[in-house]
């Protein structure tokens, strides 16, 4: 009799321990109580908000309240199926590039906390965790910016993401008709679109789909994946939802409806309810012109005085457009939008200046972003045209630990380009002299970390090469968190992987240059790696390059932190505003790095690579048998003449070249 009761126990309570094993769920609308939102996100009109549409470098994510298992307990290889269908839609700015796209993610990390915004998604925490097993992380992006650094296709895309942002499959974005057309869809065009996900865990399928919110599910899919698992990716448990992020460009990314099943196919959405976010415009009456051309008719040369009164005014805000600027850069700023932020260029907004530059703060009328204005005082035809060539190029860089360009303008002779606003200003006001705050030194050992990932995605990461010729600390600037962004590309210069550098006019600025480059005028990726470690050096000991107010020993850095370390008293350089409040070991690698960085034969320092994993104690310092013969206050003996600006920057001309 016990027996029979154990037995109608189990039967009674067996369909329910089935059922909650599984998850289902359909949400045709949104409401704050339906879903987890975590950073950023929000409601608006029945729809998940994932990213604030004003603010910079922030990330939204929401997720389903429940975890959702996929594995049994116990179990290693047993994944469960899925499916999984959504509406979203992605609403690009109106006067500023998009950025970056949604992604749908499953990931057991809920929390946040230093996860990367902008191309990153916010679906990792930084460039060194790509790849890592231990993210246990599946997510398909939808990708509206082309990122080189993960090698991304285009513009306009979907990935599969297996622990990392380089898609094992990336494929245009778009569906198949029923007779086997294959059409494009903008996922950025601010219309709503579908997406239907399956996995398969019996088949080792995946299957993405995506088409126009309303209309029926294609029966091709856009991607299709065969022996593809996740049983060594997904934990137990995990959280399923949808994740954003923004940089200094906006866009609004929408998800509108949401339906997810673990036990067989996804419930069907109601789309032909769902809100639009396409932005549209809003058409003028022509009434008043109408009662304009009767005007004239009575008071013409009352008109006549008016309209040659508003046409002078203007003319003060005028852009001339050029073809070669159309051809070079997709956004151009109004000078009267640039006038307007600046507060007309008004000196209580003067961030800094250098030898032929200003550069202002600003908020922008458009969309009160909050920018840098960078006006260029002196330029030549010639020179204008070159410079805006390169900072087409470079405009197109995207990088967490680079200063966005964002775009420039051109007013009569003068040039401006514009950046996002990086609130704590230049490195070099937190670390020389008597700074009003002292950066401490694990956020200078993380700035180190940071101006070397630029530094790399410069040298091998982008489709050029770029060398940027001015690395110093005034150059790099601190965003609102005190990450390290490498700014001020005016030097820079580009060329194919493939080939050399081809100018011979030096430039940099005094106690950065490397000595080769006196000789030679070739810049590459070791002239970079020389003033870097300068860099390193200015870092870690709290000291300009080159301050003759010193005793004759200590006046050039690297000659004086080399005689320390063959004295053997290195850490004797440590910056004394530190108080000693560092960790030996890190103090000790940065003194070494930036030395071996500063050897004055370039076969002798390290490569960019080498360099960051250094830094990131993913491999030892480099051994270096090259030894320092060359004193650098004999570099400024050779034959050149220099002419030196405000902040030291100099332009070399080698004479009898």
């Amino acid at each position: 009799m016990a027996r029979a009761c154990a037995i109608l126990v189990l039967f009674l309570i067996l369909p329910s321990l089935i059922a909650d094993s599984h998850t289902n769920f359909i949400f045709n609308q949104f409401n704050a109580s339906s879903l987890e939102l975590i950073g950023s996100s929000s409601v608006q009109s029945n729809a998940i908000s994932l990213n604030h549409p004003t603010r910079q470098n922030s990330i939204g994510r929401a997720f389903y309240r429940h975890p959702v298992r996929m594995k049994e307990r116990g179990s290693l290889n047993s994944t469960s199926s899925f499916s999984t269908s959504f509406v979203f839609s992605i609403v690009p700015s109106s006067d500023t590039p998009s950025g970056f796209g949604i992604a749908f993610l499953m990931t057991p990390h809920k929390s946040l906390d230093g996860f990367s915004t902008t191309q990153y998604l916010g679906l990792i925490s930084n460039i060194s965790s790509m790849g890592k097993a231990s993210n246990h992380l599946f997510a398909i992006e939808f990708d509206t910016v082309r990122n080189f650094e993960f090698q991304d296709i285009n513009d306009n895309h979907v990935g599969v993401d297996l622990n990392d942002l380089r898609s094992v499959n990336s494929t245009p974005a778009g569906f198949w008709t029923a007779n086997n057309q294959f059409r494009d869809l903008d996922l950025k065009s601010g219309q709503n679109i579908q997406a239907w996900i399956d996995y398969d865990h019996l088949k080792n399928e995946l299957r993405v789909t995506i088409a126009e919110a309303g209309s029926p599910r294609p029966e091709t899919p856009l991607v299709y994946m065969k022996n593809f698992s996740l049983s060594n990716i997904l934990e137990e448990e995990i959280y399923v939802g949808f994740s954003a992020a923004t940089a200094v460009v906006f866009e609004e990314n929408y998800i509108l409806a949401w339906s997810f099943n673990t036990n067989g196919t996804a419930g069907f959405l109601k789309t032909s309810t769902l809100p639009s976010f396409l932005h549209r415009e809003i058409k003028r009456s022509n009434s008043g012109l109408i009662a304009g051309i009767t005007t004239a008719c009575v008071v013409g040369l009352l008109v006549v005085v008016v309209a040659s009164l508003v046409r002078l005014k203007r003319k003060r805000y005028r852009d001339h457009i050029e073809e070669w600027e159309m051809e070079y850069w997709p956004h151009r700023f109004k000078y009267k939008d640039l006038h307007i932020a600046t507060k007309g260029f008004e000196e209580k907004q003067l961030l800094g200046s250098g030898g032929f530059s200003q550069v202002y703060s600003g908020v922008l009328p458009t969309n009160n972003l909050q920018v840098a204005v960078k006006r260029i005082l002196r330029e030549t035809d010639d020179g204008v045209k070159e410079f805006i060539a390169e900072i087409s190029s470079l405009g197109r860089l995207q990088h967490r630990n680079l200063v966005q360009i964002r775009g420039f303008c051109r007013h009569e002779n003068q040039l401006f380009i514009v950046y996002d606003y990086m609130p704590n200003g230049s490195l070099d006001k937190m670390i020389f002299g008597n700074p009003k705050k002292v950066l401490q030194w694990g956020n200078r050992y993380r700035v180190l970390r940071d101006v070397a990932a630029g530094l790399l995605y410069l040298h091998e990461e982008w489709e050029q090469r770029v060398v940027h010729r001015d690395i110093k600390s005034s150059n790099i600037l601190l965003d609102s968190e005190l990450n390290g962004k490498l700014g001020d590309f005016g030097l820079a210069r580009l060329y194919e992987h493939n080939e050399n550098s081809q100018t011979t006019r030096v430039v940099g600025t005094l106690g950065y240059i490397a000595p080769e480059l006196i000789h030679t005028g070739k810049a590459s990726p070791a002239t970079d790696v020389f003033s870097f470690g300068v860099f390193i050096l200015e870092v870690a000991c709290g000291r300009r390059p080159v301050d003759p107010s010193l005793q004759p020993a200590q006046v050039v850095l690297v000659d004086w932190v080399r005689e320390l370390d063959a004295n053997g008293s290195l850490m004797d350089a440590a910056d004394p505003n530190l108080c000693g409040q560092y960790v030996e070991a890190e103090m000790g690698r940065a003194l070494k790095l930036g030395l071996l960085c500063c050897n004055p034969q370039p076969e002798g320092r390290p490569g960019t690579r080498q360099v960051l994993q250094t830094l990131e104690e993913e491999a030892p310092i480099p051994d270096s048998d090259a030894s320092f013969h060359l004193e650098m206050s004999n570099t400024w003996r050779s034959p050149i003449c220099y002419s030196r600006s405000a902040d030291a920057s100099i332009s070399i001309s080698l004479e009898g070249r």
